[in-house]
């Protein structure tokens, strides 16, 4: 059944709230909705004692480990993490407690899909792929979405079809796919992919993009029948936003979960 899923969004080793279209190289283009005063440790805390699991720890670009690090301590084995995880790194994250690690751009070398990079990174952590999460965050092209790197600004050649969704799956124990289009804007969610995660995917996913309280977390359960999640960022109270009170997300999943 679809429920609330949390995050902690990290850029430059503060818990921010940004637009994902605009997390670029270029000084100046950064849209941030919100910068928050607490720690990541802090935020896992508050999941933590909340009983929200499946959570992602997000790191935007470089200067975001220690904050990773803190928020992992809080919780062990309670969240997700996410940003520049490689073969190399991906059992440091394991043993420093995250639950699972979360890669994207190691997989897509120049933008092209690597599947040897994806057995590299799976036989890294010894084959489990209940501890691999595969993020296909993505932009619409024409009528269609395509896998997008590198702070969401690099489009590769990996549409998300049930295709490639079918070819994914035996790798990895679910997915997480940002809208980066609608990330941030707090305008509503794509439902048309939502709805289309619901067909191909057989494993878990969770959506992110554009959610703004309840009522998006109703258009997620019915466009995908309850099988894709909702994480909610910019529109939620504890990160400044006004669409809708973590106690609400809260009481959403103790009434969907009963």
């Amino acid at each position: 059944m679809t429920r609330f899923r949390p995050c902690i969004d990290l850029h430059a080793g503060q818990v921010k709230q940004i637009v994902g279209g605009t997390l670029t190289t270029e000084p100046g283009e950064l849209k941030t909705n919100f910068v928050s005063q607490h720690s990541a440790g802090h935020f896992a805390k508050l999941y933590r004692n909340s009983g929200l699991t499946g959570g992602h720890v997000v790191k935007l670009g470089p200067g975001n480990d220690d904050a990773a690090l803190e928020a992992l301590k809080a919780w062990p084995d309670g969240l997700h993490v996410a940003g520049g995880i490689t073969d190399k790194n991906a059992q440091y994250w394991l043993d420093a407690g995250a639950e699972k690690v979360v890669v994207t751009s190691y997989l897509f070398p120049e933008a092209r899909f690597s599947i040897d990079r994806l057995r590299s990174i799976l036989a890294a952590i010894g084959d489990d792929k209940s501890r691999l999460v595969l993020d296909l965050s993505c932009r619409k092209r024409g009528n269609t979405w395509f896998v997008a790197m590198d702070r969401w600004q690099t489009i590769t050649d990996m549409e998300i079809t049930q295709e490639s969704i079918q070819m994914l799956e035996p790798y990895c124990s679910e997915f997480l796919i940002h809208a980066a289009d609608v990330e941030g804007l707090q305008q509503g969610i794509d439902e048309e992919l939502v709805s289309r995660l619901a067909e191909w995917c057989s494993i878990p996913v969770t959506y992110a993009g554009g959610g703004r309280g309840l009522s998006d977390l109703e258009r997620v359960k019915e466009s995908s029948g309850g099988k894709v999640d909702l994480t909610i960022g910019s529109a939620l109270d504890i990160f400044g936003g006004s669409g809708v009170t973590f106690e609400q997300c809260i009481e959403w999943n103790r009434t969907s979960e009963a």
